[in-house]
């Protein structure tokens, strides 16, 4: 069987699979990466780049390599290869967590129960929730559908597409160890350093893959253009301003403005500034425009496959 159709295959399989059961509750190969990424840490820490850039060749270069031998024991059986291929698509996925965890906030503010909201906002994202009212619980939700959207899949599915079973665990696990140590605090602000840019390279393709999807399945394509076009660069990401731009656009909402971080004010530039204020209901429209964006990102990464691996068998 050609590579193509094993990864068409098997990234179908995962993506299904993500749907149908989400993630595990235990023993998530992400969480063991993560642990295994924290030894490694503390075996290695020290305030600089240098020790940092070691930490991450180490984790993310260990994690490619044991994709690739997994990959190559199984590549004389079509069946085995597919089935690898989904599980290693299931396992570095992350859709459907990220809508439930959306939809459970949307029911409590719906409940009017902000408490509820506030505690649950910190298994989505690292905003600090008690500097929130519900607007601003709300707009955090959206915020964090519309990046996660590229780091949960789109950008999984691209680097899948581009280098198969490695391509794919590599992904999370440069996505991983950004959210680990490529934060800017104290400890990690030279540490990180390595971790953080590699993530910035390494999410480059998805989050404007994820950004033009947005444009095509939301509902105002002109709307999301625009604002990509007009504010992504004021954003201090890279890759989340686009992908948050366009979503705010294709939604017809305002994003970004004043947030908390770990106790640390940012005042981050409004994007779609002609959007109205989010509400509770579009946390609903949000999570829905993710899941189309990322079965139409299966599309183009089974036809960016096919490309790239031509006849190759």
């Amino acid at each position: 069987m050609r590579a193509d159709r094993v990864f068409a295959y098997g990234a179908a399989a995962g993506l299904l699979g993500d749907l149908l059961l989400g993630d595990p509750r235990r023993g998530h190969p992400v969480a063991v990466f993560g642990r295994a990424a924290g030894a490694v840490e503390r075996l290695l820490w020290r305030d600089n780049r240098g020790r940092g850039a070691l930490h991450t060749a180490v984790c993310a270069g260990g994690a490619v390599a044991m994709g690739a031998v997994a990959a190559r024991s199984v590549r004389r059986s079509p069946v085995a290869s597919v089935a690898l291929t989904g599980l290693a698509t299931w396992a570095v996925v992350g859709g459907t967590s990220l809508g439930r965890e959306a939809r459970v906030i949307a029911q409590a503010l719906h409940r009017g129960d902000v408490e509820a909201a506030r505690a649950r906002l910190p298994h989505l994202c690292g905003r600090d929730p008690q500097a929130l009212d519900a607007d601003g619980i709300a707009r955090a939700v959206v915020e964090s559908v519309a990046e996660n959207t590229s780091d949960a899949v789109v950008g999984a599915l691209v680097w899948g597409a581009l280098g198969g079973v490695p391509g794919l665990v590599g992904f999370r696990a440069v996505n991983t160890l950004d959210a680990m140590v490529g934060h800017k605090s104290a400890r990690y602000r030279r540490y990180g350093w390595a971790s953080a840019r590699l993530d910035d390279v390494a999410g480059w393709p998805g989050a404007r893959l994820t950004a033009v999807l947005a444009a095509v399945a939301g509902g105002s394509p002109r709307g999301a253009v625009r604002a990509w076009r007009a504010d992504a660069a004021k954003h201090p990401s890279p890759n989340a301003g686009p992908v948050e731009a366009s979503f705010a656009g294709a939604l017809g909402v305002r994003l970004g403005g004043t947030l908390s971080y770990g106790g640390r004010i940012e005042h981050r530039p409004v994007l779609n500034g002609e959007g109205r204020a989010v509400e509770v209901g579009d946390i609903e429209r949000a999570v829905r425009l993710s899941r189309r964006v990322s079965w139409l990102a299966l599309g183009v990464s089974v036809a960016a496959r096919r490309i790239v691996k031509g006849r190759t068998p």
